[in-house]
């Protein structure tokens, strides 16, 4: 009998050891697993857009939609300089070799999750322009690599087109469009467009997977378009409606 205790004492403490290790050995594989994710380059597939709604963009006046580069569609750190924004070792994205004051510097350049899909998405309903306060030959390679040859960037504005405030660089939409409720910002630094704080959307970049601003953004803007070519099709349909009078027979 002594034996038969000692023996289910022994299974049970054997049981408890080894839960106790796969438990462990359980945590660390779903730790690793959720660092790969994160750090992980998401790919979509876009689906075209129906014909009937190709249709009410087209009767819609295309927006403006002024985008910033530097921690809101990208992330970059030039040779010698990491910031804490990226995890260490995460491969860049792209490298740009670029000369500045007679020097040549490499940035390191990490796309935002999701922009990809963002801007070949919101490409569709708005008119792109980006601007930057970086040096342009800096944004506008930045700019040519998001692009992809695909003519959605195709204006730009630097920091020559900026005005320097109190040591800030401060954007002056009146060089994008004289219409300024017909432009939309997205930028991460309020501090760049003070005399225009109602049309800023901010996005501040987090360099990880689980950072869904972007996407949240093109579902946000896809919402306000459709809701604008609804109504905009809802007035024409009001204005082309013809009340036909009977027709007059003539007495022979």
């Amino acid at each position: 009998m002594l034996k038969t205790r000692q023996c289910l004492l022994g299974i049970r403490t054997f049981l408890g050891v080894t839960s106790r290790i796969w438990g462990f050995i359980l945590y660390i594989l779903r730790k690793h697993l959720r660092t790969v994710i994160q750090y992980q380059t998401v790919r979509y597939d876009t689906l075209p857009l129906s014909p009937v709604f190709i249709n009410r963009l087209n009767a819609v006046k295309r927006k403006i939609l002024v985008l910033d580069l530097d921690e809101t569609l990208i992330h970059s750190h030039h040779d010698g300089v990491v910031r804490p924004t990226v995890r260490p070792g995460t491969p860049p994205d792209f490298i740009l070799k670029v000369v500045i004051d007679k020097h040549p510097v490499r940035f390191f350049v990490h796309k935002r999750p999701h922009v990809d899909f963002f801007l070949e998405v919101v490409s569709q309903w708005y008119e792109l322009v980006v601007f930057t306060a970086s040096m342009e030959i800096y944004g506008s390679a930045v700019s040519d690599k998001l692009d992809k040859d695909r003519d959605i960037l195709k204006r730009r504005y630097y920091r020559q087109h900026c005005t320097l405030d109190l040591g800030s660089y401060i954007k002056d939409l009146s060089v994008v469009h004289n219409d300024l409720s017909s432009v939309v910002i997205l930028d991460n630094s309020p501090g760049a467009y003070r005399s225009h704080p109602g049309s800023v959307l901010l996005s501040d970049c987090q360099m990880v997977k689980r950072d869904s601003s972007l996407q949240r953004t093109c579902f946000h803007f896809s919402r306000v378009q459709w809701r604008r070519a609804l109504h905009q099709s809802r007035q024409r349909n009001t204005h082309q409606i013809v009340v036909q009078r009977p027709k007059r027979h003539s007495s022979s």
